[in-house]
């Protein structure tokens, strides 16, 4: 039905594919062509793209580019270009809206992370940094967008950093109706900058700075309130490393005390809480912890200095990120989480 060319070992240049796909079509003018390309050169795309501009009519590759090696085209950019650059039909109506959520559940079932730097659906394919940049996107999108982040269900993501200005504050309260208050965004972007002075990034802690800014606007409630915690890490008969966490929270008039074991402190401390919100929350289950960071702040200070925690959520909706710092690892590992935990309960609640 289709002859398929194969770049099996990923090494050819956009320009080799496409005379390849015209002395083909010229010596079997009445055949389908289609193309199949691995990434090792890193154009996996390209190479599809010119393909399909010399008459290719199929393309093979994966979701997400998953394969052997450096992986195969990635379908995703595929279609994207096709349907948003070259005007192909491509998918059934309405369905070029739902790539991204293709993508992630694509990610999902193959227990892998996302990958944040993939266009068109990763999570900082539409994320803007610095004040000047955020002023450019509120004033002309496409000044730093090259297609609207909606069409292929993604969205856009202004970042809190030491770059910010009253432009980023706007772009990322827009929810909140704060525009005309001018004091709110300086009290939230000094509140920020302070922050930041004590070792905070909020850059990969969007839902950190959401509950920044519930807690400025007098709208926070929080879900919970720690009343302590212990976490315990001892050694087994075989020399192998236990951990035990114990936490007591306060939910309501109720107070839950729980214990769980994990393979670390923050797993022990993520199983625990959980234990004690379960009953309360059960949409937690839905949630996952991803990833987790650790950096020094302060090196100079040695084995006292202080560190930044960024742990990475998600559930079968969105990723999220919330950062805690302190001196004490576990300390800022638990601020971390429970900003975690928050969020999501809030999300959930469409809050």
């Amino acid at each position: 039905d289709c002859l398929v060319l194969c770049d099996t070992n990923g090494g050819s240049l956009p320009d080799e594919i496409a005379q390849a796909v015209t002395r083909v079509r010229q010596s079997l003018p009445y055949a389908d062509l289609g193309i199949h390309c691995h990434n090792d050169c890193d154009l996996a795309v390209a190479n599809s793209l010119a393909a399909v501009s010399r008459g290719a009519v199929q393309v093979q590759g994966t979701i997400n580019g998953i394969g052997e090696r450096c992986g195969n085209t990635d379908l995703i950019s595929v279609i994207a270009n096709l349907a948003l650059k070259l005007d192909h039909e491509v998918l059934q109506p309405g369905s070029l809206a739902k790539l991204t959520e293709a993508s992630r559940y694509v990610y999902e079932v193959a227990n892998m992370n996302f990958r944040a730097n993939q266009p068109f659906v990763g999570s900082s394919a539409f994320a803007h940094k610095g004040g000047m940049h955020a002023h450019a996107v509120n004033k002309h999108t496409k000044s730093y967008e090259h297609v609207d982040p909606s069409l292929v269900g993604n969205e856009r993501r202004i970042l809190v950093s030491e770059l910010s200005g009253q432009s980023s504050i706007l772009a990322k309260t827009t929810k909140y109706a704060i525009a005309n208050d001018k004091a709110m965004m300086a009290k939230i972007l000094g509140q920020v900058q302070d922050l930041e002075n004590e070792g905070y990034e909020f850059e990969a802690a969007e839902a950190s700075f959401d509950l920044l800014v519930k807690k400025a606007l007098g709208i926070y409630r929080p879900k919970f309130e720690r009343l302590s915690y212990r976490v315990n890490v001892e050694t087994d008969a075989a020399g192998r490393p236990v951990t035990e966490a114990t936490v007591k929270v306060r939910v309501g008039d109720a107070v839950q005390h729980t214990v769980s074991e994990g393979d670390g402190p923050v797993n022990a401390l993520d199983g625990a809480l959980r234990k004690a919100l379960g009953t309360y929350y059960p949409s937690l289950g839905g949630m996952q912890l991803v990833d987790y960071k650790v950096r020094v702040v302060n090196n100079r200070a040695g084995t006292a200095a202080r560190v930044r925690v960024v742990i990475e959520s998600r559930d079968k909706q969105d990723v999220w990120g919330t950062v805690g710092v302190s001196e004490n690892i576990i300390e800022a590992s638990w601020l971390a989480l429970a900003d975690s935990i928050e969020y999501k309960l809030f999300k959930d609640e469409g809050v």
